[in-house]
This record gives structure tokens, C-alpha cells and sequence, in this order.
């Protein structure tokens, strides 16, 4: 046999049969050892003949190493790895053998042995492969996926390329918050060393030594080791880079070679979505459970200002007093209330928090220390354990009307104190006790109803104070389905209604309310509002329509105008003639 005669290669074909790709959508077929699919509809079949390992298959761009053997339908062979003893490898999805090849073996997994059925569309066509291969040829390839090497085309634009060499652990990615721990070294594509790291720190939005490396470190598990292929738009670009310190320098549009470890990232994360109280893990918690709001909170905690001035310890001495609160109670500031609720028992973390969710523009005297107006907060929690509030799956149907009757209570405090949406949560969580009152008794029911429509309509008051009009809407619609002859909920939903510009409910709810409480005064207050704003809208639209109207009228004048113009031109030109 031609030692040359490797594998069916894609440039040995007619170029008609240059067929590239990876089969596009095929799925993988399940098959049982024996049994036979095709796959995708161009003829191609699989036949299973020994499982292979995990769930895992190659994609288009690994690279993977196989053993086959070739044979022709008659069973005769015209090539065999198996026979030379050196195991093929290629790249999947690029052309770089027939076509049949690149849909069937995207679905193996490693260890898999199969029997490929190829028909000479995804083989090597009219032409064959002389004198080996006859024209119009199907072939059998007996085909065992040994290993590959995961390659990723990070940014899909070929600028970017990932090998993994090293297997990372478990399933998670650093994130653009998250500060990464890397070694890395970068080589020129002769080999030339231009930097290196046993062990460097960053924030992966902010990157570090070519947008490559930020890039990458997002695909990346603990632990993965990579060799990244880098086109100059991941480097350094058309101006490069001059030598600096023990950085070697790097010519304009030069592709760069980077070995990459991640070795280990702290968590960060923005608690508040304003970045405005950040959270970097120290220290992961145990389990998945974490403090929901109204739980009882034991912590260490340092408390220190922007020049390390300590304000607060508790619970870092032998026999020190751990600091305790209760969340969502406002019994410490906003930022560190909230942030706990994401912890998990046993995590460490260091909180950094502005002003806003601190003391703000407000001076505080604290433990240890005053911290001045405006000031930003930097603390070290740990959470060493938390009580949660009983939720209401675990109460009888006495505690959760009591339960209710208590957050309406709070509810009713911080609507007056002017805290609208603190209120609205426990209005909220009220209701949330009582929603569902199926097995109540009848006494019970009576109860239940009378705090759902107090808790949504005054839950409605703070929607409307925090101008959400269209929830406002929806929970005195909610009062309405039970009490349809509310007046207080036709008169808020009106409000709300007003604010939405849908004018012609608003007043079928003004009205239905006054003929219910014609002597209600808000109601008709709120009546003579609407018929001014009514007033104003119809004002603007006769103005926004005469203006149409006038533009639409001139138009009509200028076409008018250049038909008569048309129409007179013959004339012109007949009396010259």
C-alpha cells in the first residue's frame, strides 16, 4: 500500500468535492452498539460499534486525533492508521478531509468507535482518488476518536483563537467585575519572548497586558491552561509596541502566541446594578442558602474609611460580641443591609460602598470613629450565621394573618416616614402571607379579604408616589375584582390612568366613583384635574392636526403648481418651432 495514501484529504479531490464545515445543524445521532442512523440527508450513515466516554463531542476547529481504517464496499482496504501504528490528526470543520468525515465525526465522543458509511457526494466524487479509489466511490471508513484538543475562535472573527492544553474545574467563568489571577507568556511568531508573568492580578473589564488576554480569561475555568493564537486586533494593532522594562517590543501587525493559566479569581459583584456597592469574595460560603429579608444577621465586621481610619469592629476578639441585626429593618446603612442578603454562610467578603447606600451627606458618630459627610465605605464581613424569617409555607393560617396584619403595620410606618418603596415590600410580602386562602376557614376569609385590599390599595398610594402608573393600575384592578364598588380604588386607578394619558377610563372611573360618593371631594378634585388635562390634549391635538392639515394644503399647492408649469412647456416649445 502508497505509505503517502494518509487519509482521504480534501485537496486530493476534484475541487467540485472540496468540501468543508462541520455538517452545520446535524444532530448526534443516540444509536445502541450495532445499530445504525444516518445522519443529516445526504446519505451519510453511522453505525455504532463501541461507546465511547461522557456526553462530550469535538467541534468544528478541535483538533483530533483518530485511528480509521478505509475499505471500499467489496472490503477492500485502501488505507489503515491502524497498520502504520501512528494516529491520524487533522482539524475539524476547515477542509481538511472530505466532507463525510467533518459531519460524522463531530458526533462521537472520546473512546467511540464507529463505521462510516460515506457516499461519494461526501467522498471524493466523480473523480475518485486513482488508482485506489474508484469514480462515483461509496466508502467505509471504520473510524475510533481517540483524543481531541478543544480550539475556540474566541471572538468568532478568526482574530482570536483558544487551545486548551489544560483542563480547568468545574463550569464557572470570571466575569468583567472579577479580579483574575493569571500566568501568562507571550512569544512573536518566531519564538522571540516579549513578556512574562508567574503570576499577575486584574480586573477583567480593565484587562492587562492586549485585549487578548481579557478576552480569553472569560472563557476560562479554574485551572485552564490555553495557548492562544493572536491576530494584531487582539494585540497590539498597526502601531505595536515599544520594549519596556522587561517587556521586549512588538512590531506593528505582529500575531502573537500566549500562553494563558487562570489560577484563580475573586467573585465580584455589583449588589445594587449602579456599582455603587461592590462585593469581592474573600472567602466562598457553604452550601447555596443565604439570609432572606426580615432574617436575623450575626457577622465580623470591620468598618474603615478611604484613608483606613476605623470606624466599627466587632466580633474579632476572643470573646468579642459578633454584630447582630435584623435585614430589610433598617437597622444598619442601606449598603451593607444589602449586601449581606447575597452572602452565604462562612463567606468572606470585602464591601466597597458610596455614599448613597452609607451615612451620605450626613456626618455619623460610630464606635470607633466620626465618618464625615459623603464619604465612602470600605468593609470586611464575614457572615457567621443567620436565623431566616419564617417563610409562609411554614406557618399555620393563624400566623399568616397575623404575619400580614404586621407588615401592614410596617407598611403603614414607612408610607408616612415617607419611604415609599420600602413600604410597597411590605405590602407586598403581606398579601404574599394570604394569597392563597383556598383552605381558610370562612372567618378567615373575611380576614384574609380585608388585608388584601387595604395592603394593594395603599401598596397603589406608593406605586403612585414612585410614579410606577401601570402597577398602580394593576393592584387597584386587583382591589376592583374583589370589592367592585371600592371607591378608593376607582379613584386611584383614575390617578393612574390620568398619568397614562387614557383619558376615556380615567372618567368612567371618576364617574362610576361619584355615583357611588357624589359628595366624595378628592374624587371631584380629581374630576375637574382631568377635565383640564382633557382640555389641554384636545388643544394640542387640533394644533399638531391644523399644522398637518396646513403642511398637507401647501404640498398640494406646489404640486398644483409644477403641473400647470408642465403643461405649459409644450406650448413654449411649439411656438419656437
Amino acid at each position: 500500500m502508497d505509505d503517502d495514501f494518509d487519509v482521504p484529504p480534501a485537496d486530493s479531490m476534484n475541487d467540485d468535492f472540496n468540501f468543508g464545515g462541520d455538517g452545520g445543524d446535524l444532530e448526534t445521532p443516540v444509536l445502541k452498539v450495532g445499530e445504525e442512523k444516518e445522519i443529516g440527508q445526504q446519505g451519510l450513515k453511522k453505525k455504532l460499534l463501541k461507546e465511547g466516554e461522557g456526553w462530550n463531542t469535538p467541534e468544528a476547529g478541535d483538533e483530533v486525533q483518530v485511528h480509521y481504517t478505509g475499505t471500499l464496499l467489496d472490503g477492500t482496504m485502501f488505507d489503515s492508521s491502524r497498520d502504520r501504528g501512528t494516529p491520524f490528526s487533522f482539524t475539524l470543520g476547515q477542509g481538511q478531509v472530505i466532507k463525510g468525515w467533518d459531519q460524522g465525526i463531530v458526533t462521537m465522543k472520546k473512546g467511540e468507535n464507529a463505521l462510516f458509511t460515506i457516499p461519494a457526494e461526501l467522498a471524493y466524487g466523480e473523480s475518485g482518488s486513482p488508482p485506489t479509489i474508484p469514480p462515483n466511490a461509496t466508502l467505509q471508513f471504520d473510524v475510533e476518536l481517540l483524543s481531541w484538543t478543544s480550539v475556540k475562535d474566541i471572538c468568532k472573527d478568526g482574530g482570536l483563537f483558544k487551545k486548551i492544553v489544560t483542563e480547568g474545574e468545574k463550569w464557572e467563568n470570571p466575569k468583567d467585575l472579577d479580579e483574575v489571577l493569571v500566568k501568562y507568556e507571550a512569544r512573536l511568531e518566531d519564538g522571540t519572548l516579549v513578556a512574562k508573568s508567574d503570576g499577575v492580578e486584574f480586573t477583567v473589564e480593565d484587562g492587562y497586558f492586549c485585549p487578548a488576554l481579557s478576552k480569553a480569561v472569560k472563557t476560562m475555568k479554574k485551572g485552564e491552561k490555553v495557548i492562544l493564537s493572536v491576530k494584531p486586533q487582539y494585540g497590539f494593532g498597526a502601531k505595536g509596541k515599544p520594549a519596556h522594562g522587561d517587556e521586549g517590543a512588538v512590531p506593528p501587525n505582529a500575531s502573537l502566541e500566549i500562553t494563558l493559566e487562570l489560577v484563580s479569581w475573586k467573585t465580584v459583584s455589583d449588589v445594587t446594578d449602579d456599582k455603587k456597592v461592590i462585593k469581592k469574595i474573600l472567602k466562598e460560603g457553604e452550601g447555596y442558602e443565604r439570609p432572606n429579608e426580615g432574617a436575623v444577621v450575626k457577622l465580623k465586621v470591620i468598618g474603615k474609611l478611604q484613608d483606613g481610619t476605623l470606624f466599627l469592629k466587632k466580633g474579632h476578639d476572643e470573646e468579642g460580641e459578633l454584630f447582630e441585626f435584623k435585614t430589610d429593618e433598617e437597622q444598619v446603612i442601606d449598603g451593607l443591609d444589602r449586601a449581606v442578603l447575597t452572602m452565604k454562610k462562612g463567606e468572606v467578603a470585602l464591601l466597597t460602598i458610596a455614599p448613597e447606600y452609607g451615612f451620605g451627606s450626613s456626618e455619623s458618630q460610630q464606635e470607633l470613629a466620626v465618618v464625615p459627610s459623603n464619604s465612602t465605605l470600605y468593609y470586611e464581613v464575614e457572615l457567621v450565621s443567620f436565623e431566616k424569617e419564617k417563610e409562609s409555607w411554614d406557618m399555620t393560617t393563624p400566623e399568616k394573618i397575623e404575619g400580614a396584619g404586621k407588615k401592614k403595620e410596617e407598611g403603614n410606618a414607612l408610607f408616612k416616614a415617607g419611604k415609599y418603596g420600602k413600604a410597597s415590600k411590605r405590602y407586598e410580602k403581606a398579601v404574599k402571607f394570604i394569597e392563597y386562602d383556598t383552605s381558610f376557614s370562612e372567618e378567615e376569609k373575611k380576614s384574609s379579604k380585608t388585608l388584601k385590599v387595604a395592603c394593594n390599595l395603599n401598596n397603589a398610594a406608593c406605586k403612585l408616589k414612585l410614579k410606577d402608573y401601570k402597577q398602580a393600575e394593576k393592584l387597584c384592578t386587583k382591589v376592583l375584582e374583589l370589592e367592585s364598588t371600592n371607591v378608593k380604588a376607582l379613584y386611584r386607578r383614575a390617578q393612574a390612568y390620568i398619568q397614562l394619558a387614557d383619558f376615556d377610563l380615567a372618567e368612567f372611573d371618576i364617574k362610576k366613583a361619584l355615583e357611588l360618593d357624589p359628595d366624595n371631594r378628592e374624587v371631584k378634585l380629581e374630576y375637574k384635574t382631568l377635565k383640564e388635562k382633557m382640555k389641554e390634549y384636545n388643544k394640542k391635538q387640533s394644533k399638531f392636526y391644523g399644522n398637518m392639515f396646513n403642511k398637507l394644503h401647501k404640498l398640494d399647492s406646489l404640486d398644483n403648481n409644477k403641473a400647470e408649469s408642465k403643461d405649459a412647456q409644450p406650448m413654449n416649445i411649439d411656438s419656437k418651432a
